[in-house]
């Protein structure tokens, strides 16, 4: 059985993932201390080159990132992509928070599934500090994205 139908209230699993910095990041080391963002998305460059929804999601939720922090909240993206590739990602883009590489899919299996080519749904989950999933955006407006989260976030606490 599939399990990738998480639902707002269930209990978020936990993972363990490289980031593009090279430090392991799990969920569980955040209880009862941050909310937890996970911005699932497909893939940094599709036919070489950078996927423009990927971008322009980048650019609305750096613009916003400050107020993300400002809740309490660690904010991660998350694709099928390598380390060295969400390092270089990071890097062109000036992109102020961590991507965790997921090649083995697990966590995106588990979290918003994945489509028929293997890649992460694009989707975002925010997790309170309880480790309980308070909210899951799936269709997702890339350009408006940060204002969604940063909205979202302030009715946690």
């Amino acid at each position: 059985m599939v399990m990738n139908d998480m639902e707002v209230g269930d209990s978020a699993p936990d993972f363990e993932l490289e980031a593009n910095d090279g430090t392991m990041i799990s969920l569980k080391s955040f209880a009862g201390k941050n909310n937890v963002v996970l911005c699932f998305y497909p893939k940094n460059h599709l036919f070489a080159c950078p996927s423009k929804k990927v971008f322009d999601m980048a650019k609305s939720v750096i613009s916003v990132y400050p107020e993300i922090l400002s809740t309490n909240s660690k904010l991660f993206a998350i694709s099928i992509d390598t380390v060295e590739s969400q390092k270089k990602f990071v890097e062109e883009y000036n992109i102020p928070y961590l991507h965790l590489s997921d090649t083995q899919k697990d966590t995106c299996k588990k979290y918003p599934g994945t489509n028929i080519a293997g890649l992460a749904k694009r989707s975002t989950f925010i997790i309170d500090k309880n480790g309980i999933i308070k909210n899951i955006f799936r269709d997702i407006d890339v350009k408006n994205h940060g204002n969604q989260i940063v909205e979202s976030l302030k009715k946690l606490d």
